[in-house]
């Protein structure tokens, strides 16, 4: 058996009354398909908009010492979320997940907009990645539910065309509320959104997808699952607080962050996820290294343009914008029946690219240099994330169980996730270190940041993708 063969003849027939013939907007499929992929649409909308409206919640509220916690605690929070959304999922399926999440994202959405002092600002960011973990891991199982096997490729490709139009508009939408009727709006303004998509696939949700389906002995105890994902979130929040403090005392949270990381991620990650054995744990693994190394780089982009280049924080922002686009792109290329039999070939590819990307950015630094490479340099990188991305997505259903699905999912996205915080706070320290200043006032502290606390960023981060091009040769079992 190999990497891109079913374990389960289920996972691989069409339901049972859908034509073989029939695509993600096909009459069986249309009103699901239109209600998921608007809620991944709302969730873009908020994700690229919050960046533009943060500095100024943080100024207001007196609390920019505290701003990089409204970052951490989504994430820190969003991964207990994930081990959570995947044992309801599997035991009883992902419909309580979904609403549940959803009714945590819009809550933590009020309780920051109308927050009147910074701890409460971040206490709403908390329940906010709470519900953002209980919402994508529910969403991947009903995928793995809802539809088969051949339309999954597609149905990825839209949850990223989703994510297009929020990463263009998101940001002018949002500097342009923030400007006109105040930051809050740009949270509290959300929530009422969300009501149309859930109308339209919540009967098809309760409809098509079902809880576990074989014996409960069989499945981890979800209280150990559930320990697990508190010493993750523990753990990981230690270390991002260490990391924003580089005196010695720092290194005490950080040795009893990694004490309560380690352990934890070893049990809920599948067994070889770190040393990447072959199949489902290098697909896994895949997912951490390609979105950590991505988003760690893609965070310093805009500030190395605003602070060694001179660009607007609006034209910083405008060079990433069309790597929403070849993202879309990339996930459509992979979701095409022809390319199915070389999938792992495609996704070496994508990291080849993306490692190029990353490793071409930090030219710039050179005055000599165009600014406008940045832009073609990262529109190829979100090009071979698109490949990558929603291959991952892909296999890793193609290879779970029906029982499996939401476990392997949870697995999935803390990878992301916690690869997410891990090169972020190793790229901050390694930034802060070199001279880089402070990323949370742009304005005075990195204005004189040193072209190296860039240059140390970027590159490690494009070793860690071409790393990933060498995961990809492990996804096939021999």
């Amino acid at each position: 058996m190999t990497a891109l063969e079913p374990r389960d003849a289920a996972t691989a027939r069409p339901q049972a009354g859908a034509p073989d013939t029939e695509g993600v907007l096909g009459r069986s499929h249309r009103s699901l398909t239109v209600g998921i992929v608007s809620v991944v649409l709302l969730i873009a909308f908020e994700a690229t908009a919050v960046g533009t409206a943060m500095p100024v919640a943080a100024r207001e509220l007196d609390g920019v010492a505290l701003y990089a916690f409204a970052f951490s605690g989504y994430f820190t929070t969003s991964l207990f979320g994930m081990v959570l959304a995947g044992q309801w999922s599997d035991r009883d399926g992902p419909l309580g997940s979904l609403t549940a999440g959803i009714g945590a994202f819009a809550a933590g959405l009020v309780l920051s907009g109308t927050a009147g002092g910074m701890w409460l600002f971040v206490l709403g960011r908390a329940v906010q990645g709470l519900g953002g973990g209980l919402v994508i891991v529910a969403l991947y199982v009903v995928v793995g539910q809802a539809y088969p096997e051949r339309l999954r490729p597609s149905i990825m490709a839209g949850f990223a065309a989703a994510w297009v139009v929020p990463s263009v508009v998101g940001p002018l939408a949002a500097g342009a509320v923030t400007e006109h009727l105040g930051w809050r709006w740009v949270f509290v303004g959300i929530p009422g959104l969300v009501v149309l998509p859930l109308a339209l696939a919540l009967p098809q949700i309760r409809r098509r997808t079902h809880g576990r389906t074989t014996d409960a002995a069989s499945v981890l105890p979800g209280g150990r699952r559930i320990r697990s994902a508190l010493g993750i979130a523990l753990g990981a929040g230690l270390l991002q607080y260490a990391a924003q403090d580089l005196r010695w005392l720092s290194l005490v949270p950080a040795a009893a962050g990694a004490a309560l990381l380690v352990p934890a991620v070893l049990r809920l990650l599948p067994a070889g996820t770190y040393r990447a054995a072959r199949g489902l744990p290098s697909v896994v693994l895949l997912r951490g290294v390609a979105a950590g190394a991505f988003v760690a780089a893609e965070s310093f982009v805009p500030l190395m343009l605003v602070t060694q280049r001179g660009l607007s924080p609006t034209l910083a922002g405008f060079s990433l914008a069309a790597g929403g686009g070849t993202w879309a792109l990339g996930s459509y290329v992979q979701s095409r029946p022809r390319v199915e039999p070389y999938r792992d070939r495609l996704m070496f590819f994508g990291m080849v690219l993306v490692a190029a990307a990353i490793a071409a950015v930090p030219a710039v630094l050179v005055p000599a240099v165009p600014v406008w490479t940045v832009a073609v340099a990262w529109a190829f990188g979100c090009f071979g994330m698109g490949l990558v991305i929603a291959s991952t997505s892909v296999l890793l259903l193609h290879l779970s169980a029906p029982e499996e699905a939401g476990a392997n999912s949870a697995s999935l996205q803390i990878s992301d996730a916690l690869s997410n915080i891990v090169l972020l706070a190793a790229g901050g320290a390694a930034f802060a270190s070199l001279g880089g200043g402070t990323v949370t006032d742009t304005a005075t502290s990195a204005a004189g940041s040193h072209p190296a606390a860039f240059a140390a960023v970027f590159l490690p981060m494009a070793a860690v993708a071409l790393a990933g091009a060498w995961v990809t040769t492990r996804l096939r079992e021999r």
